[in-house]
């Protein structure tokens, strides 16, 4: 980094001065953890994250620092191999901003800043060590940045320490770093029962600085994410998403109970853990075990967003934060992939009338729907339905709950096909009600119509109108209107008044 980057500390200079530098820069970030090194490069610092790159390799760097104060000497000599890499790679995709930020193991080391040297003199990348409520601090801001109106505890699991962080009305609030760390637990104790005294000893500590009672909490960190992917296993959940899963206190101490009583060998092979990361499992479970009992979560829910996505928001103006990062993926899904960009605007606005007085919730599916409509143009057509339906299920979005990609998938998987029966994505379907269920139906089928109705702009064509109490579903149509009216539109909109249950009428607009 030059020194001007320097003088803007580990964020370097601010990118979103300049709308066409943050449309168009790539941004990277780095995190030196006690477990991992990861390096994520962002393609374009935009309120919803697009991971343009990403790579992760299992270092270990703070394997052991508890006994010896010292970074693992094979940790480290990977560690700084993957820094090389990183560093190379970076130039090659003219990433403008790289931020590389280190946690618990070399904030710790005695080597630590010994580290930080031979890291800039053998990569040029600059090595910033962050304390522990900085680290918080950050991790909660990357649970903000997927999760808008996130209310609760953060908590973060690493190698050596795990934090603490309040978030609501988007801020975060008072944070603590406990150093409970599956690594660090290596040392501190060598039965189950003497570490469960020391976990409730340090948490008793941070539960004092933190009072959290009946709150939810968010999991941040790779230990919890497999934790969570084990709940999935044994409830043989259909979507195996990770981001906003949500799981009961009892639920996850079932999980925790069934994960003791098995074979992490055969889990692992079940579920692609690495051994790394399944060889840490047993111990942040007895963290995780300590931690329910102590805060008695309402809810326990998982974050995909963490330290690096904290990174970015970190960068990001009050405007570009109050944002609903759902609504800026598929803004810019539409603008890439599909045929008239700006349409989804104009579908929804001619649909409106169908959806008044629905929750703001489903309102924002709603655009949503309308504005990645015509993202899977391109798939075959015998396809294009589940293409659909894969894309809104299993897409890196933020702000969407799972019920909520299943009623987005669903609705776009009707704006193609009538029938949803016999698609092999029916197990998903458990997860709506038989009310969503419908609404889903009705909003593909209402796409259906108005996407085909008029290529330009809809409301040019005619206009809507829905009288619910009377179950009327009336078309007004324009001069132009009357001649794109033919036989294809005329059977779409009967299929979406038979969703609704409703009788048509066709009406001229006065001129």
């Amino acid at each position: 980094m030059s020194e001007t980057d320097d003088d803007h500390g580990p964020f370097g200079k601010p990118l979103f001065d300049d709308p066409s530098t943050r449309a168009l820069s790539r941004v990277g970030v780095v995190d030196v953890g006690s477990n991992s090194v990861r390096m994520v490069v962002f393609d374009g610092a935009a309120r919803s994250p697009a991971y343009f790159y990403n790579e992760k390799i299992m270092c270990g760097l703070g394997k052991g620092l508890a006994e010896t104060g010292r970074l693992n000497p094979e940790g480290r000599k990977r560690a700084l191999s993957a820094l090389k890499r990183f560093s190379l790679l970076a130039k090659g995709m003219e990433v403008q901003s790289m931020t590389v930020v280190a946690t618990a193991a070399t904030r710790e080391a005695e080597d630590g800043p010994e580290f930080q040297l031979q890291v800039v003199r053998e990569t040029g990348l600059k090595l910033w060590v962050i304390d522990g409520g900085e680290e918080a601090r950050l991790s909660a801001q990357g649970v903000l940045l997927g999760w808008p109106d996130a209310k609760g505890i953060v908590c973060d699991i690493g190698g050596n320490s795990m934090e603490l962080a309040r978030i609501g009305d988007g801020k975060v609030g008072k944070r603590v770093s406990t150093p409970l760390g599956p690594f660090r637990l290596q040392q501190a104790a060598d039965t189950q029962k003497k570490r469960a005294v020391h976990i409730d000893r340090v948490l008793k500590d941070a539960q004092a600085e933190m009072r959290s009672e009946g709150e939810r909490i968010y999991l941040v960190g790779g230990s919890w994410r497999v934790i969570a992917r084990l709940d999935m296993e044994r409830r043989n959940y259909p979507l195996t998403v990770l981001h906003e899963y949500r799981m009961t206190p009892q639920g996850l101490l079932d999980t925790l109970d069934w994960i003791a009583s098995s074979d992490l060998a055969l889990l692992r092979a079940r579920t692609g853990v690495s051994p790394e990361r399944m060889e840490l499992v047993p111990l942040a479970c007895e963290v995780l075990r300590e931690l329910i009992k102590m805060l008695k979560p309402s809810e326990i829910d998982v974050s995909a967003y963490g330290i690096r996505e904290g990174l970015l928001f970190e960068q990001m103006p009050d405007r570009l934060r109050q944002r609903d990062p759902l609504i800026e993926a598929a803004r810019m899904a539409e603008q890439l992939q599909a045929r008239m960009p700006g349409f989804g605007k104009k579908l929804f606005e001619f649909l409106e009338p169908l959806f008044k007085g629905v929750p703001d919730d489903r309102l924002r599916l709603i655009k949503a729907a309308c504005l990645l409509h015509d993202t899977t143009w391109r798939a075959h057509p015998d396809y294009r339905a589940e293409a659909c339906f894969d894309n809104a299920t299993r897409a890196n979005l933020g702000g969407l709950d799972h019920p909520g990609r299943v009623f987005l998938g669903l609705s776009l998987l009707h704006r193609y096909k009538n029938s949803r029966s016999g698609s092999r994505m029916e197990r998903l379907f458990t997860l709506l009600g038989e009310e969503d269920l419908m609404a889903a139906e009705v909003l593909g089928k209402a796409m259906r119509f108005g996407a085909m109705f008029s290529v330009g702009d809809p409301a040019r064509a005619g206009r809507l109108n829905w009288q619910p109490k009377k179950k009327v579903l009336e078309l007004q149509l324009t001069p132009d209107g009357l001649g794109l009216f033919g036989e294809v539109a005329a059977a779409r909109f009967a299929s979406l008044a038979l969703a609704l249950k409703a009788t048509t009428k066709v009406s001229e607009i006065a001129a």
